[in-house]
């Protein structure tokens, strides 16, 4: 394929890439405490807590206290993802503007559909030369 990147957008190219990867290694961190955070089991503490709040306030507050944590790290867990997932989508509309696209940490042309010669934005033959 004999295409090539401009020259004018080599800066943005290569400093996009790089803010895609490290946005890719902090989406699947937070995807990963998310998961952690859902799987916790720590409300089964609070239900068997709320049993024993029918005699004490004091359970009723832990059994909260417990019901409080555990949305609180799921809640802030998804909130992180969501970030993460937007951030990704934005950096892909402005690489799929350049006519480029990612599959999977890869970049490629977007009309490379057999995925056939992959790019690497610091290498300065995959770029046109400026005039």
């Amino acid at each position: 394929m004999s295409q090539l990147l401009s020259a004018e957008d080599k800066f943005d190219i290569q400093q996009n890439f790089r803010r895609y990867m490290r946005l890719k290694d902090s989406h699947e961190l937070a995807n990963e405490a998310f998961k952690a955070a859902k799987a916790n089991r720590i409300w089964i503490a609070g239900i068997i807590l709320l049993l024993f709040a029918l005699a004490s306030d004091f359970f009723l507050g832990a059994a909260a206290g417990l019901f409080g944590v555990y949305f609180y790290n799921v809640i802030t867990s998804w909130l992180d993802t969501n970030s993460s997932d937007e951030s990704l989508e934005e950096l892909d509309r402005w690489f799929s503007n350049k006519r480029l696209k990612f599959e999977g940490r890869i970049l490629y042309f977007r009309q490379d559909e057999l995925l056939e010669n992959p790019l690497d934005p610091f290498n300065e033959a995959c770029f046109a030369a400026s005039e």
